[in-house]
């Protein structure tokens, strides 16, 4: 996912209800009464976890009531320990943020990027995968010295953007839109494509999409950004608790399990130290 705005809207406090309620991993799961939560902390309703999102496959979609998507699975795996209910607000991408900046949900679903800015008006959780850098072509290509030459597509707002500018020079055509990148390539205006993984996956089904190979000139293809569950900044305890879940999720394979699930790498599951970009 794109680094995306932020709307700097003022933090508002809240006030919530205890989370000793027990419930399932999505929001057509009823309570279990057996269930004990990993972790104590307040949610805006009680039992529940009122998760902020929009499309955005194959990170994050709603299907009838259930969030699906790699953001998704780890959202209901998270809820499954702490004993809640998901409930899903959807709403345009640029409100997704001040959704949660102002109390109004729990979290938010979405690759959403561990950024310098995002930390200023929300919290952002340990990171769950990394957002890799892909190559979309004919022939299968995944090294960045190969681009040389080439008439080469690219999205704007990518991380890696700058560096192509400098790597490719005139060869490099930055789009407005993943559409519109993605109609010139397979109309072969172009001969390449460079998204993430999941976005290139997803949209070109019949040409080769692959983990761009580390470049020592292009930053985004040896540490490719880090995605997290944006928190409220006023609910420390939340925070801690998605945080110990996440890295539990990371040390059972479930997280690695979730993307392949969602045709994406198991190998984004190894993201490093968390860090911020921007």
């Amino acid at each position: 996912m794109r680094v995306r705005p932020i709307t700097t809207a003022v933090a508002v406090l809240f006030t919530a209800a205890t989370a000793a309620a027990c419930g399932g991993g999505s929001s057509a799961d009823g309570p279990a009464d057996n269930c004990k939560p990993a972790h104590e902390f307040t949610t805006i309703k009680k039992g529940t976890l009122t998760v902020a999102g929009y499309d955005l496959p194959p990170y994050s979609k709603l299907e009838g009531k259930k969030i699906t998507g790699v953001d998704g699975e780890i959202v209901a795996a998270i809820a499954a320990k702490e004993c809640l209910t998901v409930t899903p607000k959807w709403m345009a991408t640029a409100a997704v943020i001040p959704t949660v900046q102002s109390g109004r949900a729990d979290l938010a679903v979405g690759d959403w990027y561990r950024t310098k800015a995002r930390t200023e008006v929300v919290s952002l959780s340990g990171p769950m995968y990394a957002d890799q850098m892909a190559i979309i072509s004919k022939d299968g290509i995944s090294d960045i010295s190969q681009l040389k030459g080439k008439k080469v597509g690219t999205v704007d707002g990518y991380l890696w953007v700058e560096d192509l500018k400098s790597y490719l020079g005139g060869s490099l055509k930055i789009y407005s839109t993943t559409l519109n990148m993605n109609q010139d390539l397979k109309a072969g205006r172009i001969d390449v494509g460079v998204d993430s993984f999941g976005s290139g996956k997803l949209n070109n089904p019949n040409l080769k999409v692959e983990v761009a190979k580390s470049h020592p000139d292009v930053a985004a293809s040896q540490e490719p950004a880090q995605s997290s569950l944006p928190v409220p900044k006023d609910n420390a305890a939340l925070l801690k608790a998605v945080n110990e879940d996440i890295k539990e999720l990371h040390e059972n394979g479930d997280i690695a399990k979730f993307l392949e699930n969602n045709n994406l790498p198991k190998s984004a599951a190894e993201t490093g130290d968390p860090r911020l970009i921007g």
